[in-house]
């Protein structure tokens, strides 16, 4: 069965670092443009970051500088690696492909 499992998440202070990671299993991960979104209470999914088969990258405004996304296609697996994290990153964070869809997320909570 093609599915995207993200991991990850977790607990951490203001300006602390988080990797994410999201594995692709079951299909051929390196045709795949992989997306990172964050959903938080009360506001709609936004995109993140974005990666293109050939590496290439873009971002939200909110995260450029301090987030970035990677992928390895030897392990089926893309990356959101995510620094200076503040509050207002507090998110479930989900990866996403237009063709299997979506991951069950991961929660990213920033506190004082």
């Amino acid at each position: 069965q093609v599915q995207l499992v993200e991991s990850g998440g977790g607990l951490v202070q203001p300006g602390g670092s988080l990797r994410l990671s999201c594995v692709v299993s079951g299909s051929i991960f390196s045709i795949y443009v992989m997306r990172w979104y964050r959903q938080a209470p009360g506001k709609q999914r936004e995109l993140v970051a974005i990666i293109a088969t050939d590496g290439i990258t873009n971002y939200a405004d909110s995260v450029k500088g301090r987030f970035t996304i990677s992928r390895d296609n030897a392990k089926n697996t893309v990356y959101l690696q995510m620094n200076s994290l503040k509050p207002e990153d507090t998110a479930v964070y989900y990866c996403q492909t237009d063709s299997i869809g979506w991951g069950r997320g991961t929660q990213v909570t920033v506190f004082s």
